[in-house]
Order: C-alpha cells, then structure tokens, then sequence
C-alpha cells in the first residue's frame, strides 16, 4: 500500500509539473518562423498571426528567415512554445534531395495542420488536349518532347508531375524554376507546356482564359474547383495536397503542444478565416497533433519511395 501511495504522490507531481507551463503561457511574444515574404508559407502565416495573438493575449511575431533557416532555427530553439515552424511539404522532402540541418520527425513536434491545398494540372493553349486521357496518349505519342514546369526540386509541383509521371507512365521533360511566379510565367508565355499549379495561384490565368485546366490533384472534387475532374478518375489512386502546418521544436512539452494545437484550430475554424483561404485556393484543416503527425509520416514514406524508384536527384 505504501508503495503505492508514494508512486501515486509522485505521478501527481509530475503531472502538476508538466502541466504547469501551459498555466502562465504565454507571457511574452510567440515567433512564427517561416520561409521568405511573399510566398504560401508567409501568407497562412501574416493571415494566422493577429487572430491568434487575441486568443494568446500576446503579440505573434513572424520571421521570415527562408525555408532552411527556419527551420534550422526552431530545431535548435527552447522547447518552451515560443519559437514555432509553420512549413510545408517541402520541409519533409527536401532531405530525400540534399542534405539539411535538420530531421523531420526527431527534431520538431508536430502541432497542427493549417491548410490543405491542391494542385491544378493545366496546359498551354497551344497543346491540343482537353481532357488527361488525351494529355496522356499525346504524351505517349511524343515521348520525352513535351516539357513539365516545377516552381522548384521537391515542391508539390514538382513531386505532383513526377507521380503522374510514374503513375501514368508517360515520358515529359522537367524544366525546373526558381518558384512558382517564373514558372507560370514560363508556361503563359508557352516555354512549356506542362505544369501542376497551386490552385490560388493558377486560378486567374484559368478564369482569363490563358490556360486550360485539365484536372486537380485532390483525391476527390473538390469544392476549390467546383465541376473539375479529378487526375485520380483518369488514374487510380494519384493524390497530391499541398500542406502547410506548424512544428515546435522537440521535446516541447505535451501541455504547451496542445494548448497552440488547440488555439490554431479555433483561428482555423472562424468563418472569415475559412472564407479567406478559400479565396486564395486553400481548405483549412486545424488538426490535433497527432493527426499532423500520421500525415507526415505518410507523405514521408509516399514521397521517399517515389524518389528512390524513379531515382530523382537535385538539379
């Protein structure tokens, strides 16, 4: 009985400790680290900041140091709740194509998913498909000439082609960009032909009439593209969404993951919020940790063995 009266004290108070920084937290300002100004990752991240800063009673801090920086950052930061990742499916393939100073999965906690977006397969005008039956049989009818834009080596983007590349089994040449913006450049101006599109992004050259879309990536239609048709109803099984999410460094404590994951989740889930995602091409998930987490390791272990069969390398 005495044995475990004690164990029964201690457990106690290594609750009452591991609870204790989610009393007074937060008590100073929160960082959002994140890639440069301009692009997806700031852009949830500017949107997040000031509702999230009313529900913390503290100011929300954006940094933008890039994409490795960042991340670099974080990893090595206090896991006390105030230095926070918010990244994208970028962060967790890029190790599989260069070395990184950091590790996914052991260096970060996941906090929650904030956005889910797909990508949109459109083609040049002067391409004489309508439909991914008939990109795919010309693909197959003109082997390595057709050429493929991706904003950069291991975006959803580029992963989006390089699946429908293997799954569909055609042969389509990749010419690679410095972001998003040069890249639907690239295919406006006809450079290329090809290109899977972030959905906000592609959307006003899609309403302009410039370019034709021919299906989106999501797995299902999707309310972001409304009478659209899936690439997966031409090829079963391809799926590609965009996420953005946020990470805490590791060993942050259970108590202060939950609080943020909890915190993001309401800002998620205001309507205005939803509303202005949703015109900008993006779904807000809000998700709890773990359910961020089993959706990195799944990308993790799709993505890993993509590049490892079809033996894609860094340009």
């Amino acid at each position: 009985m005495l044995r475990f009266t004690v164990w029964s004290a201690a457990s106690i108070v290594m609750a009452l400790a591991a609870a204790a920084p989610a009393q007074d937290f937060p008590n100073r300002p929160v960082r959002i680290l994140t890639a440069a100004a301009g692009g997806g990752n700031d852009f949830v991240a500017r949107l997040l900041a000031p509702p999230l800063s009313e529900r913390l009673g503290q100011q929300v801090i954006i940094e933008n140091r890039g994409g490795l920086l960042s991340a670099e950052a974080v990893s090595k930061a206090p896991p006390d709740g105030y230095s926070l990742l918010l990244t994208g499916s970028s962060f967790w393939v890029s190790p599989f194509f260069r070395e990184v100073p950091y590790d996914p999965i052991r260096d970060y906690m996941p906090v929650s998913q904030a956005t889910s977006t797909p990508n949109i397969l459109v083609v040049h005008n002067s391409l004489p498909v309508n439909s991914v039956k008939e990109l795919i049989a010309l693909a197959k009818a003109r082997p390595g000439e057709l050429n493929y834009a991706a904003s950069s080596i291991g975006s959803p983007p580029h992963m989006s082609a390089e699946l429908f590349r293997s799954m569909a089994r055609v042969n389509m040449v990749l010419i690679n960009f410095k972001g998003t913006g040069p890249a639907i450049t690239a295919i406006l101006g006809g450079h290329v032909e090809v290109m899977f599109a972030p959905a906000g992004a592609i959307a006003p050259h899609l309403k302009s009439g410039r370019l034709r879309a021919l299906a989106v990536t999501a797995p299902k239609p999707s309310a972001l593209t409304p009478g659209m048709p899936t690439v997966a109803a031409t090829v079963p099984g391809f799926e590609v969404v965009s996420v953005i999410g946020f990470l805490a460094p590791a060993r942050t404590p259970d108590a202060l993951v939950n609080r943020l994951s909890r915190e993001i989740a309401q800002v998620l889930q205001r309507a205005d919020v939803r509303d202005r995602f949703f015109k900008r091409g993006s779904e807000t998930v809000g998700s709890t940790p773990e359910a961020f987490g089993a959706v990195m390791r799944t990308e993790i272990a799709k993505w890993g063995k993509l590049i490892k069969e079809a033996k894609l390398r860094a340009q």
